[in-house]
């Protein structure tokens, strides 16, 4: 497999968790990553891509001319040297962008040696010329030909070049190179925007994001206790990354209206967000320790997904697991996510989320995670011994 991360944060864990269950079944697995550390718990399985200095050195480069997925050469060179000798059977792909692999020789080596190959899409990055999600600008140049990027400065974010016309090109003729593929999409959303792209040749299976159940379950801790919350109706939200399409203005904009039995708690924040928020939102940054985000999510009264771009959210699963009712908003593949144990209302309707709150609705509670535990597993291997 091939990842920016490695059991960290919800891809990275994907792939881990898949790692997992493809090992118990006998079969030998690596994750080639870029970026950041890897869990002791995953160490066996992780194969660094470059160092930290080439993570510095290809964002910089994305910074200025816009070209992510065309630095780290002699990272990558080395890379393919050692995959030509540990010689897999297939080929995994998952994020290939976060500045740690070049896509050029990634996929010429794809092409060349003619291995299957399985592309999970996390985003939407594969088939634009810039952009992760396109929603939020209410863009559809990626259908036809990238080009005058109104989302340049969103990651992966060009401070001066706009290349995204000759990016989507570029990615294009050397994406549709490889012959045997076949594409996985955690949605049926994403399913159906990948069928209108320049992919659409390409076959596409819908495989739900899994969880390990194992670690998100209702789970008791004294979050609340240790940071005053007790007596208070807590409203959570967790994101790896805050910007602005993670709708953090309005978790702020909802805490305006709320009176003093309520505290929203967001998880992820950098330091300079967290000491811009109001008395009423309480921040923390990201953690990876999964327990104690079991423990955060089992002490939410309600866990608030008010994101405006996303695929397959599996915060929402992860709040559900540990027994927390989910409200989203109505984006992407996040209602199709949400709607076993929550609710869901139209993006930018704080003032729905809020009538949500204050009226305290009877969510479903018949859910039951057990039954489909290890679902995506099982289609996985389906896809691992076709290829």
């Amino acid at each position: 497999m091939i990842n920016s991360v490695c059991g960290i944060r919800s891809t990275g864990r994907i792939c881990t968790d898949l790692a997992d269950a493809l090992t118990a079944q006998g079969h030998e697995v690596k994750i080639a990553y870029g970026r950041e550390t890897v869990p002791e718990k995953s160490r066996k399985y992780a194969v660094r891509i470059g160092s930290n200095t080439d993570n510095k050195l290809h964002g910089l480069r994305s910074r200025l001319f816009d070209d992510t997925g065309f630095g780290s050469k002699r990272a990558t060179k080395r890379f393919i040297e050692w995959v030509k000798s540990y010689d897999p059977d297939v080929v995994h792909l998952h994020n290939i962008h976060g500045y740690y692999i070049n896509i050029e020789l990634l996929f010429r080596y794809l092409a060349e040696a003619e291995k299957p190959v399985i592309w999970t899409l996390h985003d939407c990055w594969s088939f634009t010329g810039h952009c992760a999600y396109f929603d939020y600008a209410e863009c559809d140049r990626w259908k036809t030909g990238c080009h005058n990027c109104p989302q340049k400065k969103e990651y992966p974010s060009s401070m001066l070049a706009d290349r995204s016309k000759k990016n989507w090109e570029a990615k294009k003729k050397l994406f549709t190179a490889v012959k045997d593929m076949v594409f996985v999409t955690p949605s049926e959303w994403l399913a159906e925007i990948l069928g209108q792209s320049y992919f659409g040749k390409y076959p596409v299976k819908v495989i739900n994001n899994d969880i390990d159940l194992s670690v998100f379950r209702p789970t008791e801790g004294d979050f609340r206790e240790k940071n005053g919350l007790t007596g208070k109706k807590m409203l959570l939200g967790v994101a790896s990354v805050w910007d602005r399409r993670k709708g953090l203005k309005d978790y702020i904009k909802l805490s305006e209206k709320l009176d003093d039995n309520y505290r929203i708690v967001l998880v992820g924040l950098s330091e300079e967000q967290i000491k811009q928020l109001p008395e009423n939102v309480m921040g923390f940054s990201r953690t990876n320790n999964t327990k104690e985000l079991a423990e955060i999510y089992t002490a939410a009264d309600y866990f608030l997904n008010l994101t405006y771009e996303d695929n397959y959210p599996t915060v929402n699963l992860e709040a559900q697991a540990c027994g927390t009712p989910v409200i989203s908003y109505r984006t992407g593949g996040s209602t199709e996510s949400a709607v076993r144990f929550g609710t869901v209302v139209e993006k930018g309707a704080v003032g729905d989320v809020l009538k949500l709150i204050q009226s305290s609705p009877e969510f479903e509670k018949s859910i039951d995670f057990e039954e489909s535990r290890g679902h995506a597993v099982e289609k996985y291997m389906e896809l691992n011994t076709r290829a």
